[in-house]
């Protein structure tokens, strides 16, 4: 497990590169993101370790940032202040380019990983934007009337997009619809929703959860249609967006406090990684693939587990609010304040991932052991 430290900035984002193996960026904030400046910092992974390649300092907090699609070196981050900038990290001090147009805090940006010629915003103004990089003004608005955590292109089409608000609910838009009718929304899903009982599943409903505030979703990067969402009520849950009124295909208990971030493996078409305000990063399957669980049911394992490689403990939450095949492979226990996010290395042997926290840490770290390999 390799570690940097962001000496008197907490972390609230890490994305690796596209382009580069060794390149890593973090979103920070002073003074855990209540007040005070932001920065953004480029670190490269040596033989010697994590170094800092160069930062950007901000005058507000960063909560997110997302690389760009088609420069190597451009990063396009989200700040307190409502504004968005886009860093080039091949010049010094300042933003190559700054859009003020969100009335409160971008939470949230995305690239375009299809077109790859534009990106998302959304912000607890509730609205989400699209921008190109080539212009001054956003493409367009879309309003969700709700504070807006996360938003996020489909990995699988150049039109679709998708976000989760504080009102619960997990919205779909196709950009290729009539604006006039409902803004382009294809789908509004509630998170808390019982689970159908379908007729081929022998797993029974879990129990009922109030509506809560949703923080963060993410597409399968295989199956087209799954998404992975989470929140205040502490549950990871897979949908699929072809069958609106159905409820979640997965329910996973496990995390003690909410979940903050969800990414699915790029390699793993099953396998998805969460952070949470509980100070763990967790490994889950949603039980979609073959041989999975062998049994055919659901394995309920003890909340407390062995503890494996490199502080990861295996374990389980409350089966009462578990549903579906999916379960929790393993947890990373390393990290000592809020862990804030989460990302997948694209290359190389998979597995290998880094999470950044409240505790000034980033941490790059092998789940390959959780996973059984």
């Amino acid at each position: 497990m390799l570690e940097f430290r962001t000496q008197g900035f907490n972390g609230y984002a890490v994305k690796y590169s596209p382009f580069f193996d060794s390149r890593i960026a973090v979103a920070s904030a002073a003074n855990f993101g209540l007040v005070g400046n932001g920065r953004l910092y480029i670190l490269g992974l040596t033989p010697k370790g994590i170094l800092a390649e160069k930062w950007f300092d901000t005058q507000d907090s960063l909560y997110d940032l997302c690389w760009s699609e088609t420069h190597e070196n451009q990063c396009v981050v989200a700040t307190g202040d409502g504004s968005i900038k886009l860093f080039d990290i091949a010049l010094d001090e300042f933003p190559v380019r700054s859009w003020q147009e969100h009335k409160r805090e971008v939470f949230a940006v995305h690239w375009n990983l299809v077109a790859k010629d534009t990106f998302c915003s959304s912000s607890w103004d509730g609205t989400l934007k699209i921008w190109s990089p080539e212009r001054s003004d956003s493409l367009l608005t879309i309003p969700t009337h709700s504070c807006t955590y996360s938003a996020s292109f489909s990995p699988h089409s150049p039109s679709i997009l998708s976000s989760v608000s504080s009102d619960s609910h997990l919205r779909i838009f196709d950009l290729r619809t009539p604006s006039s009718a409902s803004n382009h929304l294809t789908a509004s899903i509630p998170l808390h929703a019982t689970p159908q009982q379908r007729p081929s599943s022998s797993y029974s409903s879990p129990a009922t959860m109030p509506p809560s505030e949703a923080l963060t979703h993410d597409w399968n990067k295989y199956r087209s249609p799954i998404i992975a969402a989470a929140g205040v009520d502490r549950l990871v849950r897979t949908f699929d967006i072809r069958s609106p009124a159905q409820g979640p295909l997965a329910v996973l208990p496990g995390h003690q406090y909410a979940v903050r971030k969800v990414a699915w493996s790029p390699h793993l078409s099953h396998v998805l990684l969460s952070a949470s305000y509980d100070m763990t990063c967790r490994v889950w399957t949603d039980g979609s693939a073959v041989g999975v669980d062998g049994s055919g049911q659901q394995q309920q394992q003890q909340q407390q587990g062995e503890v494996g490689p490199g502080g990861i403990r295996m374990g389980m939450g409350d089966p009462s609010l578990a549903f579906g095949a999916g379960r929790q492979l393993g947890q990373m226990e390393r990290h000592t304040e809020f862990v804030m996010g989460v990302d997948w290395c694209l290359f190389g042997a998979e597995g290998w991932c880094a999470s950044v926290g409240w505790d000034e840490r980033l941490l790059v770290w092998d789940v390959r052991a959780v996973m059984g390999r």
